[in-house]
């Protein structure tokens, strides 16, 4: 099944004009999220994508997460490495 009118499942209107709001919504099972309700314009252009984008698309969320991370951290007051372990660790 690839579509489903609205009218077949009318407790998920809220969810779906919320997506229409460009959020996403997550669907969870026993409190696992399980798949999501998303704008219909990001769903078109994740379908565009050929499972190798797809594959780096999701390294690419990956890497901005880490970097999120790593600028909350720094700006919590967390000490930066030392630039001598940088280059010992990357074995310069």
């Amino acid at each position: 099944m690839s579509e489903l009118s609205l009218e077949e499942v009318p407790a998920a209107s809220d969810a779906v004009h919320e997506a229409a709001r460009d959020r996403v919504v997550h669907i969870t099972e026993h409190g696992e999220r399980v798949a999501a309700i998303v704008p219909a314009e990001l769903a078109a252009e994740i379908e565009r994508l050929g499972p190798d984008e797809i594959a780096e698309l999701l390294e690419d969320f990956a890497d901005a997460a880490a970097a999120r991370a790593a600028r909350a951290s720094i700006a919590a007051g967390e000490p930066l490495l030392p630039w001598e372990q940088v280059k010992a660790e990357a074995g310069l």
